[in-house]
């Protein structure tokens, strides 16, 4: 299984990862389209919200299969097959699963990695576990 594991002792809140995200998948610098969250907690650090393709309740949710699972265990969305109707957002335990205006379809983390090379204190890293 391919995913993101997070260290929230090492994240600055500089949200580098949430730019390179935004800007790989919709082209623009919006913290809102980022599939990973740096959320600031009460006691002035961080934490990282991102899909760890673990939970998987967003898959049997989907009433049009839209949702599956690939061949390296990351949850994708068929946006062809997605209506939109965004029950996979409510079912997420960790708030994984994003919904923004102006987008259509739900969208989450698909492992990808550019929000770890954009991590300037290495608190991002892509696991591969067999």
């Amino acid at each position: 299984m391919k995913y993101l594991k997070t260290y929230d002792e090492k994240c600055i809140g500089c949200n580098q990862c949430m730019t390179a995200c935004s800007m790989a998948f919709f082209k623009e610098d919006n913290p809102a389209k980022s599939a990973i969250q740096v959320i600031e907690k009460p006691d002035g650090g961080f934490h990282l919200v991102v899909c760890d393709q673990q939970y998987r309740k967003c898959v049997d949710e989907c009433p049009t299969q839209a949702i599956t699972v690939n061949k390296q265990g990351v949850v994708m969305i068929n946006k062809k097959l997605c209506i939109s109707c965004f029950a996979c957002v409510a079912v997420c335990p960790i708030d994984a699963m994003r919904r923004c205006d102006g987008v259509l379809n739900p969208f989450k983390c698909v492992a990808c990695g550019v929000c770890v090379k954009g991590c300037p204190t290495q608190a991002i890293e892509i696991v591969t576990e067999e």
